[in-house]
C-alpha cells in the first residue's frame, strides 16, 4: 500500500477478524440477534414448573394410593382382632365366607350361618358383616 494513503475509515471501527465482530459485517453474513435473556429464562422457567408439577402429581396420586391400601389394612387388622377375640366354635377357611354378630352382652360371634337362614328366635345377636378368611389370616368384610 502506499504510505500517503489516509484511510478515512475510523481505526476502531475496522478489524482483521470480522468473525469476532459482534454484529454482521457485510450484506451476506448470518444475522446475529441477541439473546432476551429473560424471555430465554421464563421460557425455562415454565417448562421446567410444568415438569416438576406433573411429577408432583403423579407422586401424590401414587402417595394416596399407597395411603388408600395402608388403610385397607389397618381396617382388616382391626377386624381380625375383633374376630379372634369373640366365640368361633368352628375353624374357618381361607376364602371362605362367615358372619360376624354383636351379642346383647356387647361380645361377638363369628358364625357359618348367614344372618337371613336363621329363625328369628335362633339369631346369635345382632348382625355386623360378613366376613371372608385372607391368606394372611386378616379378615374382609364383603357384605355389611
Amino acid at each position: 500500500m502506499n504510505e500517503d494513503f489516509a484511510n478515512p475509515i475510523d481505526k476502531d471501527k475496522t478489524t482483521d477478524k470480522p468473525s469476532a465482530l459482534p454484529y454482521a459485517h457485510h450484506v451476506g453474513s448470518a444475522v446475529v440477534k441477541p439473546l432476551d435473556m429473560g424471555k430465554t429464562i421464563g421460557r425455562a422457567i415454565a417448562a421446567m414448573e410444568h415438569q416438576t408439577d406433573l411429577q408432583l402429581s403423579q407422586i401424590r396420586e401414587q402417595v394416596e394410593l399407597l395411603m388408600k391400601q395402608a388403610d385397607g389394612i389397618q381396617r382388616r387388622k382391626e377386624l381380625a382382632r375383633i374376630i379372634y377375640g369373640c366365640e368361633i366354635r368352628f375353624k374357618p377357611e381361607i376364602n371362605h365366607v362367615y358372619h360376624l354378630y354383636r351379642k346383647g352382652d356387647g361380645s361377638h360371634v363369628l358364625s357359618m350361618v348367614g344372618h337371613e337362614e336363621w329363625g328369628r328366635s335362633r339369631r346369635p345377636g345382632e348382625y355386623l358383616y360378613s366376613v371372608k378368611l385372607l391368606a394372611d389370616h386378616t379378615w374382609e368384610i364383603v357384605n355389611k
